[in-house]
């Protein structure tokens, strides 16, 4: 019960910092949106990662023609055999580099862990 009342308020506060990042009244009592195109954070910092997780988090997640992966949500990123990493691995290189940050946002998103066994390479790949 403590638990869903601390996911609760943790959800709540995650709303009103969202609201307060990306929307603003102008000076009729309209309200603008201001946001940011993530596809400019490949190296721009912690903060410009940040910003585009809790812009993702709001959007519903992208799908890299990966629909598969699906079936190992919930799964530790230390549980796949080499053969399910395999899997991970050939979606990965099928995409250019600069989309394999929007992939791991994606399948954060739909609560899929990236295997251990190609975290480094996937690192390399959004490094660039």
């Amino acid at each position: 019960m403590f638990v869903l009342a601390a996911a609760i308020v943790v959800l709540g506060v995650l709303t009103a910092v969202m609201a307060k990042l990306f929307y603003r009244k102008d000076d009729d009592g309209g309200v603008v949106t201001v946001g940011q195109d993530c596809s400019g954070c490949a190296g721009g910092g912690i903060k410009c990662n940040m910003d585009c997780m809790l812009e993702a988090a709001a959007k519903e997640p992208e799908y890299f023609d990966d629909e598969e992966l699906d079936a190992y949500s919930g799964r530790p990123s230390d549980g796949y055999t080499d053969d399910e990493a395999d899997e991970f691995g050939a979606v990965m290189l099928s995409m250019r580099p600069e989309e394999v940050a929007d992939w791991c946002r994606s399948l954060s998103l739909r609560g899929i862990n990236v295997p251990d066994q190609i975290k480094d390479e996937m690192m390399l790949l959004i490094a660039g």
